[in-house]
């Protein structure tokens, strides 16, 4: 299992939740009923039974019948009808083990397409390609027929994220102390059903971790710490599904204008004019592309202080104070979170690293540039601002808020920074309630 936790980051005070399974069941669209696969499916040459078909069929009943980990009904698949199936087929008679596999065909089915789905959760999806939806019949049974390892396939629910896959395992196997964890690990299963399956390469970001990690095919190949948004709210690193597109050298910093006005303006006010020319600051026009630098001192940075007014547009220039450091990652949304370097390298080394103001800065974003690009990172050409580089090809970010995370063979808890368990169990959506 790979250790998505960040290691010795603080355990979670667990805290009181409640959660009715039954709510999350009702949760799955009405849609994603039971029906058989199309023939073309039925052809990919899935071997359930024979001499390399391990105990594929065996691990997939297992699941079944464990459904309720999942938040969905077992009588749905008819489980006790497929058992008595795939035991007539162990012996051997042809026409036994046609049934028996199509009948698995169908439950395999029917099973993938009711994980994967939208959980509802208050995920930004910036690109609605990495919304999570039912994959076909055909492209199920296709995945399935070219993994080299039928067995192994149902056993991860390589369908799904390992990571959904470990916490299930954790449900199911009964992998906690007391009701209030299994209920965390329900609210954390639900999260992890917007994450990706097990192909090709994608970041997560994890903000009660604190910690930024690199996939491929499924395994963490590197990661990194993180300063990701303080807990109140206007702060908050949003959940957010986006496809990092481009990265920006020497780049501006854009002040926020909440922070203009709580922490730029008053010490405007005492510093004067030397205060722009000291740290590296502009004053621009508006918050249009055709924004031009204008007389700083033409602003009434008292009135910004107290709130009269709006605080005006404000970017720090490229520069060893600038607070995007020398590289930002961009995935253009509404909400202005990207990933980025930081000169302040000593709230990287902080035990408690949820101090920005949401985006998320980076212990080492040359190393992320570098992987990002394949190994060939780009460089600046000269002292230009916002440089723009495509990457070769996007790669999938999940900032996703997890705060029960697979480690090894356990689970480790965060603490709930953003209040987003509370929430989420209180919901309409759950019927539980601390």
């Amino acid at each position: 299992m790979n250790n998505f936790s960040g290691g010795k980051s603080p355990l979670n005070k667990l805290r009181g939740l409640a959660l009715a399974t039954a709510a999350i069941a009702a949760a799955v669209p009405t849609a994603y009923v039971l029906a058989p696969a199309p023939a073309a499916a039925q052809s990919m040459g899935l071997r359930w039974f024979g001499p390399t078909s391990g105990n594929a069929a065996q691990l997939l009943v297992q699941l079944l019948s464990t459904a309720q980990a999942d938040g969905l009904n077992p009588k749905r698949y008819n489980v006790r009808r497929l058992s008595s199936a795939v035991a007539a087929a162990q012996t051997g008679n042809p026409a036994a083990v046609q049934q028996a596999s199509a009948m698995l065909n169908d439950a395999l089915v029917a099973y993938a397409r009711d994980l994967r789905h939208d959980p509802n959760v208050g995920i930004i999806y910036v690109d609605q390609e990495l919304r999570p939806t039912p994959p076909s019949a055909s492209q199920i049974l296709a995945q399935a027929a070219a993994a080299p390892s039928l067995s192994d396939y149902v056993s991860k629910m390589s369908w799904m994220n390992p990571i959904y896959g470990q916490l299930r395992s954790a449900i199911a196997a009964r992998m906690y102390r007391t009701d209030a964890e299994r209920r965390l690990l329900m609210l954390n299963l639900e999260r992890a059903r917007a994450l990706p399956p097990a192909i090709g390469r994608y970041v997560i970001v994890n903000p009660p971790a604190a910690r930024l990690y690199m996939y491929e095919n499924g395994q963490v190949v590197d990661s990194m710490r993180v300063v990701a948004g303080r807990p109140d709210a206007i702060a908050q690193t949003p959940m957010m599904n986006a496809f990092i597109r481009y990265e920006a050298l020497n780049p501006y910093w854009n002040s926020p204008p909440d922070i203009t006005a709580r922490k730029l303006a008053p010490t405007i006010l005492k510093e004067g004019r030397a205060y722009f020319k000291n740290r590296g600051y502009e004053v621009l026009s508006d918050w249009g592309p055709n924004a031009h630098v204008i007389d700083p001192m033409s602003i009434n940075w008292r009135a910004v202080a107290s709130g009269q007014i709006k605080a005006p547009r404000m970017r720090q220039k490229p520069g060893p104070a600038n607070s995007m450091g020398k590289m930002k990652f961009m995935f253009p949304n509404e909400q202005g979170i990207w990933l980025h370097d930081t000169p302040e390298r000593e709230k990287i080394e902080d035990a408690a690293r949820l101090q920005s103001n949401g985006c998320v800065r980076l212990e080492d974003a040359p190393r992320l540039a570098r992987w990002l690009f394949n190994g060939r990172p780009p460089s600046p050409k000269g002292a230009k601002p916002e440089q723009k580089v495509n990457l070769p090809a996007p790669v999938p970010l999940y900032i996703t808020y997890l705060t029960a995370v697979p480690s090894g063979t356990s689970i480790v808890y965060f603490d709930d920074f953003y209040g987003k368990d509370r929430a989420q169990a209180s919901s309409r959506r759950f019927a539980g309630l601390f």
